[in-house]
């Protein structure tokens, strides 16, 4: 980042987003301040008399740093454009980051890397349990089992090699893996990261903790206690709906190897276009994220005043003009992780259960800004189908963490969900106008 004899405090998120991969060379004229697009698949190779040749040859491709290489080769090895995104995601992430070519090759890659005997998890994006069961068929005896479940203490990992010998940076197979959701999809309720870490770690050496931390850009799982972060970087690190991308982040740069290593062979990593526009996007990622986090923060607090589980009616319901709605009972309850810990009784049939129990706290572990993808129920389905369409400012589509809201009827991306539910995610609009764009939707069905 900065000489040290500057002296310079921890820079914050903003600052390792813009500077982070600053080039090395300041003193070269002509520097570019906004990066270069690269597009080229392939590169010359240097002068076998130039500083990088000599380098090359005394080094040999195996012992290039492929984080930092001297030279690039060809593009699915590394390239100018990816290596500065993931400069910029690992000072986020504080570990060594990788960009994918989306958030599910994202999450096939961490179940690849580990290559475990039993996945314990419980619900989460169903995306990632469809990559699971690929997986699946090819590791017909990996067991699944519930993330709350007793973890099994008694498994004998074996090691893997490659075709160059052992990868001391990969995992030894056989083992188990932990893929826990946090803040979790659709409800943006927290689950306890370190609560998790101690009980896979607790299974012994071959057990290992993957957070998928879409919901919560800037988390820091790996600093709660997770063996591996993942992003679909599609959401809030693009933040601008037009890229698809995923991210893994590791501790270890041997592990960080290992991940490029099935990268670059499997083929799965993202083109120099995604990634210059994922770079793009990172430079304004912490001010968009507390932004949209005020907005979703107070908008869930005003959702939950009219819901039928708050009484009594808060303050915030009291106006006369949500008085209607708040006598309507359409809305049933409302989920954010603002609102845990909680011991409110969900009115439904069939309740969903506390995710993060009824004592966790998570203002400690999201103490960088609380979801702005939430959920919440209407007291009837036919109301949640066609509410999307009743909007002005929130457009009706799935996804999250654009600059632009969007609500969703969640059945239609999930046939498993409540099919009574709305998705929110809230973007860069004042939380006045799409509060009042909720409003109006709602009292078109009282």
């Amino acid at each position: 980042m900065a000489p040290a004899s500057l002296d310079l405090p921890e820079a914050s998120f903003s600052t390792i987003a813009l500077h982070a991969d600053d080039p090395r060379d300041h003193g070269r004229g002509s520097v570019p301040v906004a990066p270069d697009l690269q597009l080229s698949t392939t590169y010359r190779t240097p002068h076998p008399d130039s500083e990088a040749g000599q380098r090359l040859r005394e080094l040999g491709e195996e012992g290039l740093d492929w984080e930092d290489p001297v030279a690039h080769i060809y593009s699915r090895y590394t390239s100018e454009t990816r290596a500065r995104a993931e400069k910029v995601l690992s000072g986020i992430m504080a570990g060594h980051a990788l960009t994918y070519a989306s958030g599910l090759a994202a999450a096939y890659a961490a179940v690849l890397h580990y290559a475990p005997a039993v996945i314990a998890i419980r619900k989460g994006y169903h995306g990632v349990h469809s990559s699971i069961d690929v997986f699946l068929r090819t590791h017909p005896n990996t067991r699944l089992i519930d993330i709350d479940d007793e973890y099994p203490a008694d498994l004998q990992p074996s090691s893997l090699t490659t075709g160059t010998g052992t990868d001391t940076g990969r995992s030894a197979s056989g083992g188990l893996l932990v893929w826990l959701e946090t803040p979790l999809n659709p409800t943006g309720e927290a689950r306890d990261i370190a609560h998790y870490a101690q009980r896979a770690h607790a299974a012994g050496a071959g057990a290992h903790l993957v957070v998928d931390s879409t919901f919560a850009p800037l988390q820091r799982a790996l600093d709660h206690g997770a063996d591996m972060a993942m992003h679909s970087g599609t959401k809030y690190f693009g933040g601008h709906s037009d890229l698809l991308v995923g991210v893994l982040a590791v501790r270890e740069k041997a592990a960080w190897v290992s991940l490029w290593h099935d990268r670059t062979y499997v083929g799965a990593t993202p083109g120099n276009l995604e990634s210059w526009l994922l770079l793009r996007s990172l430079r304004t990622l912490e001010v968009r994220w507390q932004r949209q986090s005020a907005t979703a923060t107070k908008l869930a607090a005003w959702l939950r005043s009219l819901a039928v589980s708050t009484t009594p009616p808060t303050e915030l319901s009291t106006a006369d003009e949500d008085r209607a709605l708040l006598e309507s009972r359409i809305v049933e309850r409302v989920w954010h992780a603002s609102l845990q810990p909680r011991r409110d009784k969900d009115p439904s049939a069939t309740p969903r259960e506390v995710e993060g129990g009824p004592d966790f706290d998570p203002s400690e572990q999201l103490r960088h800004g609380w979801p702005a993808c939430f959920a919440f129920r209407l007291s009837k389905p036919a109301i949640a189908y066609k509410l999307p369409h009743e909007t002005k400012y929130f457009a009706s589509a799935t996804s999250l963490g654009g600059v632009e809201s969007l609500l969703e009827y969640r059945r239609a991306s999930d046939p498993t969900e409540d099919p009574a539910l709305i998705r929110l995610s809230i973007g860069l609009e004042s939380f006045e106008d799409l509060q009042a764009d909720l409003r109006a939707a709602m009292k078109k069905f009282i």
